[in-house]
């Protein structure tokens, strides 16, 4: 395959898919969408590529859960401090394992090793310094078993698991503290001890006699590191401080970190110190109050699960069961460098991974041991990273060097043991996620976008799992017509397998073309209501009108509807209606493209109704592939006529007024019916019968009306002088005051609503004696 693959491969893609109106595309090019395939010997990039991983393969297993430190002697040994139980293994580089030391106290958390291959082993709790030392054949003998006998002394081990001979320990130093989280030597052979409890780093001599070399002001020192000078490089637990400290115990704070716990340090060739930064800063909690979210390094199992002394890390599970490690979850893991002038960094973060471990690869590059999903990251000066490999153990624990460049692994949950080598796979395979195509497809060509040698594949399945009956692998001829020859399915996922080569293998994006079957749109929901303008002052005035008033206005028929479709088609819509009894839909309204449609009621005669929405997706395919779907209205009644007021006639006798008439509605039943006399408040009155429920509803009643005299009457004019022109005129003979017996008129108005609330009113004048 040629190194970039052919722009030709581009444009027929392209070509294929210019006339489809519906086809569509699934790419996968970024770091968030490969991170949710699976990948075997492919490691993938922060900028969106993958590449062939290096070689990683696992050469052994321990009986102990936890594997806390690891260190390797010049002909490749691994030596790994572990608990649970507590051992210190010897693991061969031909992945030959054996318990060479096993404490008495609950975890066994550091090891390093010096240059004459003694191997020096931390405890805790109770932590002690255990010295270990490998004695050629028949010394125990010549030595009258002294050493060994320390050895003997020390818990049985499990079933099956031998302590091995011609190993001997001893107590090199005990710093009377109960926690021991690091150990470094420096080049006089003297050791450095990381405790807890007050923060003390300790100094031993090469005699063993050991002194407090350094106090922090946290209550736990997590990880040592060495630079060329000679100083010594800690980092805290609590306020995440990383000091300098100087061969005369004079240290000085580098640099304080966002972050709570200084999990691991390194120290390139340049000088540059990275640290590894995790959990939130919080203010202290309880004693009594359950932590359980600390990462490691981790209070050995026993100890209090509250910080003792304002500061151990919380106590992790003490089964052999695979458990995950404590952890400060909240705010994932940060990585900062620390330049040779002091000004720090941050280079890498992430919220769900927590970085353990640190070391270098071969060409200089950071690598990060993570948990709690057992990823390891390369990540260089600038911050890109790779997602380099991921373990079959939760947590990557521990690095130490290997021959030939390579670096051995050590993780947690399981213990187990890895060797990642300085060179590349030959092979390596990624499968994507399995990608859902909503609905049956066609499954049209590929394009890849990469170099190297890069063979791809795809299948497809009518399930999520495509373990359950999807079709074989079919590999794409990416020199042809890269088609996938895929059964239509709908859902597909694609492998590509990278093979080492002069041109290093690597792939930036994956597409691929694929046709949904046109299904018809869906019609969810249609609604339909009477949308009332906002209540109004009444036209004429109010209660008291005394004419016949029009209908109240009531606005517009509102419908509305919700659409859908499964291909994401665009959608035009089509109102139709038909009314009781008849047989025919008639249109009301095409080519709506909004979800709603308001229309003048008096458009349509007085009756009942049915809408129907029509949903066409031919906006998005040819005219004879459209599809349409549809869905009908509840019943909905148009009445915009109101009722008829007849025979009204009302007369006064005795005080009452006795009134009748006859209201009568085209459409709808009758619902209320009101009236004043001379203006005053309404009054309800019932019908005939006193149940309103027919389209004919006759009235009959009387009412008490009170005689009260009238301001003016038709007296003849007064003998007063009348002035016509001046500033101050009698009133005009029509307008004289009234006098004597008073007149009784009365003004009768009947209102009469329908059931839609139309309403129609009507009045008439009652005089006494008429």
């Amino acid at each position: 395959m040629n190194t970039v693959y052919r722009l030709a491969l581009v444009v027929a893609s392209l070509i294929a898919v210019a006339g489809a109106q519906n086809t569509h595309s699934w790419e996968q090019s970024k770091l968030e969408e490969f991170e949710k395939g699976t990948a075997h010997g492919v490691s993938i990039r922060s900028d969106g590529a993958l590449e062939l991983a290096p070689a990683f393969r696992q050469i052994a297993t321990a009986s102990s859960t936890h594997i806390w430190s690891v260190a390797s002697d010049p002909k490749g040994n691994l030596y790994a401090a572990a608990g649970s139980p507590a051992r210190v293994y010897r693991i061969t580089p031909k992945g030959e394992v054996s318990a060479i030391f096993a404490a008495p106290e609950l975890q066994v958390q550091a090891l390093a090793v010096d240059q004459s291959g003694a191997i020096y082993a931390a405890t805790s709790p109770d932590g002690r310094v255990y010295r270990i030392v490998h004695n050629p054949i028949g010394a125990e003998a010549r030595a009258g078993g002294a050493e060994s006998s320390a050895a003997s002394g020390v818990a049985e081990t499990p079933a099956g698991e031998q302590v091995a001979p011609g190993y001997s320990s001893s107590v090199y130093f005990d710093p009377k503290t109960k926690y021991i989280w690091a150990l470094a030597i420096d080049g006089q052979g003297r050791l450095y001890v990381a405790s807890g409890d007050h923060g003390e780093i300790f100094r031993v001599e090469k005699d063993g006699k050991g002194s407090v070399f350094f106090k922090s002001d946290d209550a736990n020192v997590l990880s040592l590191a060495l630079d060329r000078q000679g100083d010594l490089i800690a980092g805290s637990d609590g306020s995440g401080l990383i000091y300098r400290i100087t061969p005369g115990g004079q240290g000085f704070v580098l640099y304080a970190a966002p972050k709570k716990e200084i999990t691991a340090l390194a120290i390139d060739s340049q000088g540059n110190i990275y640290a590894a930064g995790t959990g939130e800063k919080r203010p202290p909690v309880p004693a009594s109050t359950p932590l359980g979210q600390t990462p490691a390094p981790v209070t050995p199992p026993g100890a209090p699960g509250a910080h003792p002394a304002g500061g151990a890390p919380a106590t992790p599970p003490h089964s052999n069961a695979p458990t995950p490690m404590p952890n400060l979850s909240a705010g994932g893991s940060e990585i900062y460098r620390i330049a040779p002038d002091g000004s720090p960094t941050t280079i890498w973060r992430s919220r769900e991974d927590l970085v353990y471990a640190l070391t270098f690869d071969h060409n200089g590059q950071l690598i990060a041991g993570t948990g709690n999903r057992g990823k390891i990251y390369a990540i260089d000066e600038k911050g890109e990273y790779a997602d380099l490999l991921k373990a079959s153990a939760n947590q990557v624990t521990g690095f130490a060097p290997a021959l030939n460049g390579g670096i051995y692994a050590a993780c947690s949950n399981l213990g187990k043991f890895f060797l990642m080598e300085d060179s590349a796979q030959r092979e390596g395979t990624f499968e994507s996620d399995v990608f859902d195509g909503k609905i049956f497809s066609r499954w049209g060509r590929m394009h890849i976008r990469g170099q190297g040698a890069v063979d791809l594949y795809a299948r497809s399945g009518n399930v999520d799992n495509p373990d359950r009956n999807w079709s074989p692998w079919h590999k794409i001829d990416l020199k042809g017509d890269a088609e996938t020859q895929v059964p239509p399915a709908r859902y597909a996922q694609w492998r590509a397998v990278l093979h080492a080569g002069p041109t290093p293998p690597r792939v930036y994006s994956v597409r691929i073309y694929y046709l949904p079957k046109n299904v018809a749109p869906e019609v969810d929901e249609v609604s339909v209501q009477m949308a009332r303008p906002a209540p109004g002052p009444h036209p004429e005035g109010g209660a008291g009108a005394m004419v016949a008033a029009p209908p109240a206005r009531h606005g517009n028929i509102l419908v509305r509807w919700a659409a859908h479709d499964e291909n994401g088609d665009q959608l035009r819509f089509s109102i139709y209606y038909r009314a009781d009894g008849a047989q025919r839909w008639l249109l009301l309204k095409d080519d709506l493209d909004e979800r709603s449609y308001a229309f003048d009621p008096s458009l349509l005669p007085d009756g009942g109704y049915t809408f129907r929405v029509l949903a066409s997706d031919a906006p998005s395919h040819p005219p004879n592939q459209a599809l349409t779907g549809w869905k009908d209205s509840a019943h909905f009644e148009v009445d915009t006529t109101p009722p008829v007021v007849s025979k009204l006639h009302a007369t006064l006798a005795d005080g009452r007024l006795h009134i009748s008439f006859t209201a009568a509605d085209s459409f709808s039943t009758i619902q209320r019916a009101e009236y004043s006399i001379d203006a005053a408040d309404w009054q309800f009155v019932a019908p005939v019968g006193d149940i309103s429920d027919s389209r004919t509803e006759n009235y009959d009643f009387s009412a008490q009306v009170n005689s009260q005299p009238e301001p003016f009457s038709e007296s003849p004019p007064s003998e007063a002088p009348v002035h016509r022109r001046g500033r101050h005129s009698a009133p005009a003979a029509d307008a004289a005051p009234r006098t004597g017996s008073p007149a009784q008129e009365y003004i009768v108005t009947v209102r009469v609503y329908d059931r839609a609330d139309n309403v129609v009113t009507a009045t008439t004048v009652v005089r006494a004696g008429e």
